[in-house]
């Protein structure tokens, strides 16, 4: 197996879908999200234990994807979460996904290739509550459900509306989230007056389970949480401060290599590309193969420190494609093979990252990291 591998810990996804039913009433519905390969964690793998713990439904934001978990064997309801182009919709009907809808024409097409394939196929209308991505206004909801109610291959199962500031604190960000919530109430009220009755209604991801216990409804859509982080670490400081119930989460992913050569180098020596850093003193290089293309971005250069035998050292020099570099100071005990981790589950008394730690410095979230881990890169479940 080749050195650079991530370790992918299984019983940590087991503790942090328990730790997040805690957050919900009992009987409701979870939907697990397994796109872009489950985060870059493998979406098969860790489906099948999401499954094991009661997991209601899988989340892809491709056909593709959703065929991939069809064909590991995967027979749960599927949510497609983006929007198919119309020549995919025979392999959406045959594969039973379950898309988002929010346009005439489009409920029309699908109920074509539903009736030619001679299906039903379940269907969520998708309400444009703020995020100005995919859906309809909330007003437009009751004749786009008479619509579907009119067609005889669809069944109008759910609705459903993303949060997009729920992982926010400021005042102006909690007040347009209730405004959202608020509009998916009125949608349903409005359905109910006419008769239409929804089997599932959904609105909250990560932050609105953890921040708006009022936007939980019949199911949930929590996707980091799942692979062991908070959508902010404003959240999570603001949850521990108020007391809040907060779920103690374990990150499922471990980004690992071995130190593949040692040398020594002088003072003023400079190291990889660009010349962009030079030895202060006479000190020990090790070189790694891990490099940009398996995820390990090139904009970590000279800033990442990783652990070796429970010690930090720093990545000197640019990041290749490949490999990089680290120092590991004037004198060392490390030696070739031993175990360098790029990141993975720490506790807090412990030195190392996690993806967290990546994401601070890269300016970004954890969800980035995890899913920028190459497939060229092994996965290891345990």
């Amino acid at each position: 197996m080749r050195a650079t591998r991530a370790i992918i810990h299984l019983d940590n996804l087991r503790f942090n879908i328990n730790e997040i039913k805690k957050l919900i009433p009992q009987g409701t519905k979870i939907c697990f999200p397994v796109k872009a390969d489950g985060y870059g964690h493998g979406a098969v793998d860790l489906a099948k234990v999401a499954l094991e713990q009661g997991i209601y439904c899988l989340a892809v934001a491709t056909v593709d994807e959703g065929i991939f978990l069809r064909n590991a064997g995967l027979e749960c309801p599927i949510m497609l979460f983006s929007l198919p182009c119309l020549e995919e919709l025979d392999l959406l009907v045959k594969n039973d996904l379950t898309p988002f809808v929010f346009e005439e024409y489009f409920v029309e097409e699908l109920n074509k290739v539903a009736k030619k394939n001679n299906k039903i196929i379940n269907v969520h209308i998708k309400i444009d509550t703020g995020m100005a991505r995919i859906g309809c206004d909330y007003t437009e909801v009751l004749p786009l459900a008479q619509k579907i109610k009119s067609l005889s291959n669809l069944n109008l199962q759910g609705l459903g509306t993303h949060l997009c500031v729920s992982d926010s604190i400021k005042k102006d960000d909690v007040k347009f989230t209730l405004s959202q919530i608020s509009k998916i109430d009125k949608s349903v009220k409005i359905l109910n007056e006419n008769d239409i009755y929804l089997e599932i209604v959904h609105c909250a991801a990560s932050g609105g389970v953890l921040m708006y216990p009022n936007a939980i409804f019949d199911m949930i859509r929590p996707g980091i949480l799942f692979y062991g982080y908070f959508p902010d670490e404003i959240v999570k400081k603001y949850l521990n401060k108020n007391k809040k119930d907060v779920p103690l989460l374990k990150p499922v992913m471990e980004l690992e290599t071995r130190i593949e050569t040692i040398k020594k180098i002088s003072k003023g020596q400079s190291v990889s590309y660009g010349r962009t850093w030079k030895a202060k003193k006479d000190t020990y290089l090790a070189t790694i193969p891990i490099g940009y293309a398996d995820g390990l971005l090139r904009q970590f250069s000279s800033k990442l420190k990783v652990k070796i035998n429970d010690k930090m050292y720093p990545i000197v020099g640019r990041i290749c494609m490949d490999q990089c570099m680290i120092d590991l100071g004037e004198s060392t005990d490390v030696k070739i093979w031993d175990k360098v981790t790029i990141f993975g589950p720490v506790n807090s008394d412990e030195l190392g990252n996690t993806a967290q730690t990546l994401a601070n410095l890269a300016k970004t979230i954890p969800y980035e990291i995890t899913c920028s881990v190459d497939k060229r890169v092994p996965r290891d479940y345990v």
